[in-house]
């Protein structure tokens, strides 16, 4: 007897279920913290459990005028292990021998924009390792605050965790039965 398929493990392209979607690949790129181009590709796949979920983000951001743009999401651990190699520090960026949630197609680095597609004021750009990019960092105005609770609030409804260090880094809730994938 063939097993079924959990069909919410499956990796697929974020915009075949959120076609609206922004994105910004900086991996694929050299406008990111290794100034390399890390990604073949500007496509942005996660585990279906995940894309979806984000399409519900999507939905309720933009009934108020809003919408998400994606910096990243699914990472090989072949990635990982360089990225660690330059920033061989915890608080940003995973220990490729622990693996990240990233390499399991759970995790999602994103920000908010508004109807134009420009970004809210969060505080911190992308991939800034520093405190300013921590989520309880005191020396926010208080847009700031406000644009990052935002983002927090609807990626909570939603099933996702944030990462105390960098305000864009969400988690998969129950990321933990994803594999780490390096494809």
């Amino acid at each position: 007897m063939i097993a079924p398929v959990d069909t919410d493990t499956i990796m697929v392209r974020i915009r075949d279920l959120v076609p609206e979607i922004l994105a910004d690949v900086k991996y694929a790129t050299t406008d990111n913290f290794t100034h390399k181009v890390l990604y073949r590709s500007n496509e942005l796949y996660a585990r279906r459990a995940m894309a979806l979920r984000l399409a519900d983000v999507q939905r309720n951001l933009k009934a108020q005028g809003l919408q998400l743009k994606i910096f990243d999401a699914y990472r090989p651990l072949s990635i990982q292990r360089l990225m660690w190699s330059i920033v061989p520090d915890e608080r940003y960026v995973a220990d490729p021998a622990k693996g990240s949630r990233h390499n399991r197609g759970a995790a999602v680095d994103l920000t908010i924009c508004d109807a134009t597609g420009k970004e809210l004021d969060m505080g911190s750009g992308y991939d800034e390792f520093t405190e300013r990019a921590h989520m309880n960092y005191r020396g926010c105005t208080e847009e700031q605050r406000r644009n990052r609770t935002l983002l927090l609030t609807v990626m909570k409804e939603a099933g996702f965790s944030v990462l105390d260090t960098e305000w864009w880094h969400y988690d998969l809730d129950g990321w933990q039965r994803f594999g780490i994938l390096d494809e």
